[in-house]
């Protein structure tokens, strides 16, 4: 899965402000993003347990991936199979854990990733949205909304948002690119305000005995 594992060590975490919508958008969607973005900006710290699925249709092809995302204010620590994403705010790690080995760098997040981390804000700027439709599955109301950046040199042109009408919680998103590749995100499980210490978003090679320590700063 090399486009996501590619994507991974630039994952940014947006603060979780109150966001000033456009008078162009669509005002039931604008009215539902606002209800989303005042739950999400009561939390303190979060856990949501995801999966992504990438398909690209020239070739085929379909790749999932599963983990788990823990955010606290600006840090954030992502957890998948084959590795670990750690940042608090200043410093990102990078854990490779077949080769035991971490990569260290300084944390600039990447304006043009769409990462889980941003699913749950990325909608408070340079978007236009619209309602397109409500269904249900699984037993949720699910009201989806779509998004167009502004800015048209991005790497994708539309992002499809699912958000539980009753949580006002994003529960999925599709993320279409314009190379034909789409990502689907989905929030298998969410916890909001878990216990989480400062040192838990800071990676201790210590730990890790043998490990290989690139420092790329």
């Amino acid at each position: 899965m090399n486009t996501v594992r590619a994507g991974l060590a630039s994952w940014s975490l947006l603060v979780l402000a109150h966001a000033g919508f456009s008078q162009q958008n669509d005002p039931r969607a604008t009215q539902i993003l606002n209800s989303v973005s005042a739950t999400y900006k009561e939390l303190r710290s979060a856990k949501a347990d995801f999966s992504i699925r990438v398909e690209s249709p020239n070739a085929k092809t379909s790749d999932v991936q599963t983990g788990t995302l823990f955010m606290k204010g600006n840090k954030f620590k992502l957890s998948l199979k084959n590795q670990e994403v750690i940042s608090d705010n200043v410093t990102i790690w990078t854990y490779l854990k077949e080769a035991n080995e971490v990569q260290v760098n300084h944390y600039e997040p990447d304006e043009n990733t769409i990462t889980p981390m941003q699913l749950f804000t990325l909608y408070e700027k340079d978007f236009l949205y619209a309602f397109t439709d409500e269904k249900q599955m699984q037993g949720k109301t699910i009201q989806f909304i779509e998004l167009t950046p502004l800015d048209k040199t991005k790497p994708y042109f539309k992002v499809r948002l699912g958000i539980d009408k009753a949580t006002r919680m994003v529960q999925n998103a599709v993320v279409f690119d314009k190379n034909g590749n789409r990502y689907y995100y989905e929030i298998k499980s969410f916890t909001a305000n878990p216990q989480l210490a400062d040192s838990f978003f800071h990676f201790d090679p210590r730990a890790y005995p043998g490990i290989e320590v690139v420092d790329l700063r």
